[in-house]
């Protein structure tokens, strides 16, 4: 079973980027979710959102 949700340290990996840069991507999408009605994980992120947001990652383990 694939986990349901990302950590910043994963997104740092799959994107490339800083730590510091991953969190705050985390929490930008995290508030696009808030906005839409939805519940959110502090300092983690959906991987369905997360793989919607970011065209052409798909997320495998």
């Amino acid at each position: 079973m694939t986990k349901q949700f990302l950590t910043a340290q994963e997104v740092a990996d799959i994107t490339g980027s800083s730590l510091s840069l991953a969190y705050t991507m985390i929490r930008q999408l995290n508030q696009e979710l808030q906005e839409k009605g939805f519940y959110v994980v502090r300092g983690k992120i959906s991987r369905a959102y997360f793989e919607e947001r970011f065209y052409g990652i798909r997320v495998t383990e």
